[in-house]
């Protein structure tokens, strides 16, 4: 963990509601904040393949008027565990889904198939959650933007390089395109459609 990480770990003895509530306000952190590492810990304990952070976020963003687009690839017991707890629809489409799960940071679907709202509702965009093995402050992708003092490093392993081109093709299209939050499986780090990336 980075020494710019931001701890806001989870305790198992909280309940899910309190614990749904802490995880919805270090999201709104994290994403004033982009390029901060946030921990938020081991809960809850999802179907293997699914990070406990990235479980979490689904449970504090997702609901039944929020569909969850997975991809035609995830198991079956991942989509199960989504729909039970979040109440939620699971889409064939990308593009019908107000949040997207992406299970390997290494193979990306196509970004341009996600909503990238529109003039008048940029906010009805979508927000892809990316699983990664790790993320480290400090060395990496240099990024920029509001609510980063100057500029951040930021580092990732397991994701795809064609990543970071996305991003910055994603920033040339604001106010549309899309939010991203890495997760590893106790971390989380946000990348809003303000962010600037230098490659």
């Amino acid at each position: 963990m980075s020494e710019n990480a931001i701890n806001t770990s989870f305790h198992e003895q909280v309940d899910p509601a309190h614990n749904n509530q802490r995880i919805f306000r270090a999201i709104l952190l994290t994403m004033s904040r982009p390029g901060t590492v946030t921990v938020i810990g081991n809960w809850p304990n999802p179907p293997q393949g699914l990070h406990p952070a990235a479980a979490a976020v689904c449970l504090a963003l997702v609901d039944m008027d929020t569909p969850l687009w997975v991809g035609p690839k995830a198991p079956v017991d991942i989509q199960t565990f989504l729909r039970f707890h979040c109440g939620c629809f699971i889409p064939r489409k990308p593009e019908n889904g107000a949040f997207g799960l992406i299970l390997d940071g290494t193979r990306l679907p196509d970004f341009e198939s996600f909503n990238p709202g529109d003039i008048e509702y940029p906010d009805r965009s979508a927000t892809l959650i990316i699983q990664v093995d790790s993320i480290n402050v400090g060395r990496g992708i240099t990024l920029s933007g509001p609510g980063i003092n100057g500029n951040t490093r930021l580092s990732v392993d397991g994701l795809h390089t064609d990543f970071w081109q996305a991003m910055q093709d994603n920033h040339r299209r604001f106010p549309l395109g899309f939010d991203v939050i890495l997760t590893t499986k106790t971390e989380i780090v946000s990348l809003p459609r303000t962010v600037q990336v230098e490659l």
